[in-house]
């Protein structure tokens, strides 16, 4: 099942206070960018975070879940923190620092 366009608005809205929030569409589903790092992907309407120990303490016991069959495990964001801008940002801008930055892409040949 592929997402709805006001569950993307929505979550864009909530987490612009973050930083250079970016949601981008691909296989029926989405990744939310911050930064250019992805942080979340968002599946079946449901939000998805990267699992990290910054993630886990902004969002306490959170439920564990894959965002499709076969992934690993993330952190399932509650409606609750999608919608309180502070919190979401709080909790994305943890969870980036966390990760390793993105590899610098290889220039194509020409």
């Amino acid at each position: 099942m592929a997402n709805r366009q006001e569950t993307l608005d929505l979550i864009a809205l909530h987490a612009a206070g973050a930083g250079d929030v970016r949601i981008k569409k691909m296989f029926g589903e989405a990744a939310l960018y911050l930064d250019e790092v992805v942080v979340a992907l968002v599946c079946d309407d449901r939000l998805y975070l990267k699992p990290t120990e910054a993630g886990r303490e902004v969002l306490g016991e959170p439920e564990m879940g894959p965002p499709y069959p076969g992934a690993k495990e993330h952190f399932v964001v509650p409606e609750s923190v999608i919608t309180d801008s502070e919190k979401l940002a709080e909790l994305l801008q943890a969870t980036k620092s966390a990760l390793p930055a993105p590899k610098p892409k290889k220039q194509k040949k020409i």
